[in-house]
């Protein structure tokens, strides 16, 4: 029998698994949230499915999502990085991740995980939506707005309003899948 899935991910196999298997899903795991950080900071501009084809191609480049390793980067490295095709080579996000990685573990410090701090901003638990149509859920909310505004406060580079909320999707901080997805009713 045929599973009805939310309208963004119909017709490539590899988008479908991401969306069977991780999207929405609530992530309560430093590394895997940091994991997401980057791969959201780099999708910036970019459809999702362009990422998602590199991925592991990320994975190996930035020595499999370790901020303690990110954080540690030196120019030569970067360079390094700026040379790799089987990323996305733009000089801003690698800079960018790289000092997200540092903060991220000032975060970590000041709240014990990265994790309770980002979940602080749904009170640690999901939002279920009620979306019937994907081109209709919100770009962005309050919640990311307040969630934006505070890691740029701390210095963290392309963590856009709807930058978090892709991320607060992903990492099921909130449930968009549509309400006819199959699902809605499992994450």
């Amino acid at each position: 029998m045929e599973k009805h899935r939310c309208g963004w991910c119909e017709g490539d196999a590899l988008y479908e698994t991401y969306h069977d298997e991780e999207w929405g899903v609530p992530v309560y795991d430093d590394a895997t949230i940091f994991e997401f950080l980057i791969l959201e900071t780099f999708q910036a501009g970019l459809s999702w499915i362009t990422i998602l084809r590199k991925r592991e191609n990320f994975r190996a480049a930035f020595d499999h999502f370790d901020y303690k390793k990110i954080a540690e980067y030196q120019q030569d490295k970067i360079d390094a990085l700026l040379q790799d095709a089987g990323i996305i080579r733009n000089k801003l996000k690698i800079h960018a991740t790289v000092t997200n990685a540092q903060l991220f573990m000032e975060i970590q410090k000041e709240f014990g995980s990265f994790s309770k701090y980002i979940w602080g901003f749904v009170d640690g638990k999901p939002i279920k939506n009620s979306v019937k149509d994907y081109k209709k859920a919100p770009p962005t909310t309050v919640i990311s707005d307040a969630l934006s505004k505070d890691l740029k406060r701390r210095g963290f580079k392309f963590v856009g309003s709807t930058i978090m909320y892709a991320h607060m999707q992903a990492t099921g901080m909130v449930n968009d899948h549509e309400i006819g997805c199959f699902r809605y009713n499992e994450v």
